[in-house]
């Protein structure tokens, strides 16, 4: 089937703008293209189209007949992607389109992330702002920079700059929820100094490669029990370093803090008598592996390589007590809200761990809908790696939404849905980084809500997104704007 083919899919409008958006280059950091994108469409139907200082693009459109007394609503998502691609691709986000296709009932893309988060929220905007047979009221179509690394565009809003009563986020991941709130976040950086010595005499070296996990949002998949390939990489270093005099010469594991960590190499040096008994434990390793994450994951692959020699080898202390750390470093589910059971309150993404030859530079994702859990768990991944001899600081913090369950517009849509599909939609609170909440610290006022289609694995190169849900996602949000609360 056709990429083309995608252009076909109904509702056709909301299709074509989302394949428009994979054709243009959108990684987290890249706004000049993809702010044009949506600057000149703005302009191309005519309507007031502002960029900020930040890059963030607003949208105005007037309310259509009749709707001119209902509260103004702001349709916001974000317009940069997750840059993820499997290892041997020759992709280049800063350049190269999306190749998104069909496949069955879903729409995904070839070896690397689809965009559907959060580009299907902004296709729908746009579908919106075309529309000529769609009552509304008045619209601001917002779309922010760089959401998925620090969430940059929400933080560097002005509070003068939205007129919106109402904001509907377009960049949950689930049809049939609406989410009225979501965890914070907090970056946790790590670092270790070094200078390389001498390998040891009649050392050989080999590359560790671990590769085929699954990866996924660091956020939304951390209960699903995936591996973390910087942990699993650890566990075996730490076997290897005591038991086969393995050294350690460089590490690089994970790409994005908001990822899953899918991929980790190593290069060691080992005693050359040792080759035959190495081999055979990383083979020991990928079965022990395979067995553990049954079900959970099923392409894991743990490889062996022999290669040059490097320049040179992390200190002896300093390699043990990087591995000391990451092994200490709790990664994964903290703790559950207790009062729902099966939401995540609290959780760490032991996220990325690189070297360059003079330093270790490692970071973690903390997220909580608690401020004091979340600096609970911040105090003990800096206990660890600081007892381990490592500068450890936090940046990029964020707040949380708190849910509002009397909120006029979650009244509003949960009837709409009711009306439209015979059921009642879920109420959920998502254990990611919603822009809800640092919007919300600069319109206390305005009333907000979170929907979307289902899309699965994102921030990996398995995302993808349902297409009849995608259908549904649309008629539902059509459906809302007829029918927004008079002001």
């Amino acid at each position: 089937m056709k990429a083309n083919d995608i252009r076909e899919l109904e509702p056709k409008a909301l299709w074509n703008h989302f394949y428009n958006i994979t054709q243009v280059p959108r990684p987290s950091g890249k706004k000049e293209k993809i702010g044009l994108f949506f600057e000149e469409y703005g302009k191309s139907l005519g309507l007031e189209t502002l960029r900020d200082e930040i890059g963030n693009v607003l949208i105005r459109k007037p309310a259509t007949k009749g709707m001119e007394n209902r509260k103004a609503v702001v349709l916001q998502a974000h317009m940069d992607m997750v840059p993820q691609k499997n290892s041997g691709i020759a992709h280049n986000f800063e350049t190269d389109p999306i190749q998104a296709y069909i496949d069955g009932d879903w729409v995904t893309a070839k070896d690397t992330t689809l965009g559907a988060d959060n580009g299907i929220g902004a296709a729908a905007a746009m579908a919106v702002l075309q529309s000529k047979e769609i009552a509304h009221p008045a619209i601001e179509m917002f779309i922010t920079v760089d959401e998925e690394t620090g969430m940059h565009g929400a933080f560097g809003l002005k509070a003068d700059f939205l007129k919106g009563d109402i904001l509907i986020n377009m960049d949950s991941e689930d049809e049939g929820e609406l989410y009225v709130g979501c965890a914070g976040g907090l970056d946790a950086n790590i670092y270790f100094a070094y200078d390389e010595v001498e390998i040891p005499e009649g050392d050989v070296a080999f590359k560790i490669s671990l590769t085929g996990l699954k990866g996924g949002h660091s956020g939304v998949d951390i209960h699903l029990q995936r591996a973390n390939a910087n942990k699993l990489m650890f566990r075996f270093l730490k076997d290897a370093v005591a038991d086969y005099d393995a050294r350690l010469a460089s590490i690089d594991g994970g790409s994005l803090r908001n990822a899953i960590p899918r991929e980790a190499f190593a290069v060691i040096t080992i005693p050359a008598d040792t080759v035959e008994d190495m081999i055979d434990y990383v083979k020991f390793c990928e079965d022990l592996f395979i067995e553990e994450y049954k079900g959970v994951e099923n392409n894991i692959t743990f490889s062996i390589e022999q290669i040059e020699n490097p320049n040179g080898l992390m200190p002896e202390v300093v390699q043990d007590d990087l591995i000391n750390g990451v092994t200490a470093c709790f990664n994964g589910v903290f703790r559950f809200i207790p009062e729902l059971p099966t939401v995540v309150e609290t959780s760490n993404n032991l996220a990325i761990i690189k070297s360059d030859g003079k330093s270790i530079s490692l970071r973690s994702l903390i997220r909580s809908s608690v401020d004091s859990r979340k600096e609970e768990l911040a105090s003990i991944i800096e206990s660890a790696f600081s007892l381990a001899g490592a500068k450890v600081d936090f940046t990029g913090g964020y707040p949380g939404w708190k849910p509002n369950l009397e909120s006029p517009i979650l009244k509003s849509m949960t009837q709409v849905y009711e009306n439209k599909y015979g059921k009642t939609p879920k109420v959920m609170i998502i254990h990611a980084g919603l822009e809800c909440g640092i919007l919300g610290t600069h319109y206390p006022k305005m009333d907000m809500i979170s929907f979307g289609p289902t899309i699965r694995y994102p921030h990996s190169p398995d995302e993808k997104v349902n297409i009849a849900t995608v259908q549904m996602f649309w008629d539902y949000l059509v459906a809302t704007l007829e029918n927004i609360p008079v002001k």
